[in-house]
This record gives structure tokens, C-alpha cells and sequence, in this order.
């Protein structure tokens, strides 16, 4: 019976082949252009949402005290804002922590593109989960201006509703997770994890002052996501809901570039896949981690207790 080749023996042919086919898979490898390309389909989904997905529009009855707070036409946290506060300003930040601290290329470029691919991938799933729950807003019935003679106690669709603006209408059933709760968690949160690692905020004793510093961010992205339910366009459950979806997304991708928090190199990201002689690119990088963990290297040992870490530790060494 003929022995079949692995799939690890076909990747590494395709690495140590000639010609143009070798070149990609070595450059693909090697580099960070798969992070690239994923971000690119994130953001080509994320715009195709936009302009071509309705939400699934749940029934409803006019009786329903849950969905009969008023619309309120002008927000505390208007998109436009929270788009400045959540990703203008964290932008700002890290850009002008690069520029300030000079981290280096690889540094700066795996930070910045790390936050981008966090806001991004938190934007596509957001969107894709409001559109397929539809779950309606707390002022849905202000939005829907039904129809007279609508039964109040008999559930309706939106076909009852005599609103005319087609987003305002159709967004009341956008409620569920908030954009708002997971757009500023995703990208504040991101820069709250970095700032942490940069401050070395889990080493022992480490100062209130480098604490508070990593949590402001965390602050400001609650501030954004309470304005939902106050201004009514979301309740308790929503707004929880996507600051979880958000933070959780900013953590998964911090940890793609950052060893975790506890590590005593955490100001430290992951090498470079191109700097790996074996070829062997983030698996390489995956295999170091998981010896590291075994060696209890990660670890911050009892003798880093009275070691000092000033704040211009955010420039490597």
C-alpha cells in the first residue's frame, strides 16, 4: 500500500522548493501577510454588512414595557464620538509611544497591527450577531411609530410601522450585543493590556500608580458603555454582553503578539517569524512558549520582588 506524505512533509516541500511557489509559501512563512490578508476579508465582510445585511426582525407587541422607552435623537456617545474616543485616541497613544520610546520595527508594527485586527474582528462579529438575533432595541415602539388601530396585545412585525428613515427603523432591532460596549472595549481594552504589559503591572508590589494607569482606559470604555442605557438604546444584558465580546476579543488578539501579563518579558513581544532560522515561523514561536511554560521561565520569580521597573522600561532592552 502506497504511504502517503504528511501534511507537515508537503508544507516544508513547498518551503524548500524553487521557483516562484517557493518564494510565496517562504514569504507566507515568514512574514505577517496571512495577518494581512485576514484582516483585509475582516474588513471586505465588515463593509459588505453594511450595505447589504437587514436584521432578522423579531415580532413584537405594543404592550411591551421593555420596548417603549423613548428615542433619544441625540446621543451622549454619538458614533462619530465613540469612533474618536475608542480609536482616534488609543491610536494617538500608540503611535505616539512609538515615536517617543522609538520600541523598534517589529515592535511598533505588531502592536499597531494587533489593535487594528482587534477593533476590526470585534466590528465583523458585533454586526453578524446583531443581524442574525435581531433583538429589538428598548425604543423600538418610538422608532416604529405603528400604524393606528395596531392591537396592542397581539404580537406584530415591523410591518406595522410607519417610519420611514430606513436605518432608524431598521436599527431597532440592532440591539443585542451593544457596538458601542464592544467597539470601545475592543480597542481601549487592547490598549489597557498593553499599557499593562508595558508598566509590568502583575509583577510583586508593583506601584498603585502603574495600576491606575493601565486601567484608565478600561474606565473610559465603561463611561461608553453605561451612556448606552442611559440614552436607552440598549439594556444591562446588551451592553454586558458586548463589553465581554469586546475585551475578550482585544485579549485573544493582544495575546497573539504579547507574552501573557504574569511573564517577566511581557514588555517583550514575540519574535519575528522571519527571524526564524528554522523556517518554521509562529509554530516556532508556539513550541518556545510552551517550553518557557514548562521551565516555569513565564513565571516572575520570588528574587524580581525588589528589581525596579521605571517606566522607561517601555523601551526594550
Amino acid at each position: 500500500m502506497p504511504s502517503h506524505a504528511s501534511p507537515s512533509r508537503k508544507h516544508n516541500g513547498f518551503l524548500q522548493s524553487s521557483g516562484f511557489i517557493g518564494a510565496a509559501a517562504r514569504f507566507w512563512q515568514r512574514s505577517y501577510a496571512s495577518d494581512y490578508l485576514g484582516l483585509a476579508m475582516l474588513l471586505t465582510a465588515y463593509i459588505l454588512i453594511q450595505f447589504f445585511a437587514e436584521p432578522f426582525h423579531r415580532m413584537f407587541s405594543l404592550d411591551n414595557l421593555a420596548i417603549q422607552y423613548p428615542h433619544a435623537e441625540v446621543e451622549r456617545v454619538p458614533v462619530t464620538w465613540l469612533f474618536i474616543y475608542a480609536g482616534a485616541v488609543p491610536l494617538a497613544i500608540l503611535v505616539a509611544w512609538a515615536l517617543i520610546f522609538q520600541p523598534g520595527t517589529h515592535k511598533a508594527h505588531v502592536t499597531l497591527l494587533g489593535w487594528f485586527i482587534s477593533l476590526i474582528l470585534t466590528l465583523f462579529i458585533t454586526d453578524l450577531i446583531k443581524n442574525a438575533v435581531g433583538r429589538p432595541r428598548p425604543d423600538l415602539i418610538a422608532r416604529c411609530k405603528p400604524e393606528k388601530g395596531t392591537p396592542d396585545h397581539k404580537l406584530v412585525n415591523f410591518e406595522v410601522c410607519t417610519e420611514t428613515d430606513r436605518h432608524v427603523l431598521h436599527d431597532g432591532w440592532r440591539s443585542f450585543p451593544s457596538g458601542h460596549s464592544s467597539f470601545a472595549f475592543s480597542g481601549l481594552g487592547y490598549l489597557a493590556l498593553f499599557l499593562a504589559g508595558q508598566c509590568h503591572v502583575f509583577r510583586p508590589r508593583t506601584d498603585l500608580a502603574r495600576v491606575l494607569f493601565a486601567l484608565a482606559p478600561l474606565l473610559g470604555a465603561a463611561l461608553i458603555a453605561i451612556s448606552r442605557c442611559e440614552d436607552y438604546r440598549h439594556d444591562v444584558y446588551d451592553v454586558t454582553t458586548g463589553s465581554l465580546l469586546g475585551i475578550l476579543v482585544a485579549f485573544y488578539t493582544y495575546r497573539r503578539y504579547y507574552p501573557p501579563l504574569r511573564s517577566s518579558k511581557c514588555a517583550t513581544p514575540y519574535p519575528n517569524p522571519a527571524d526564524s532560522p528554522e523556517g518554521r515561523g509562529f509554530g516556532k514561536v508556539k513550541d518556545e512558549e510552551e517550553r518557557i511554560r514548562g521551565t516555569g521561565e513565564f513565571e516572575l520569580d520570588d528574587d524580581e520582588e525588589g528589581e525596579s521597573y521605571p517606566l522607561t522600561n517601555m523601551r526594550p532592552s
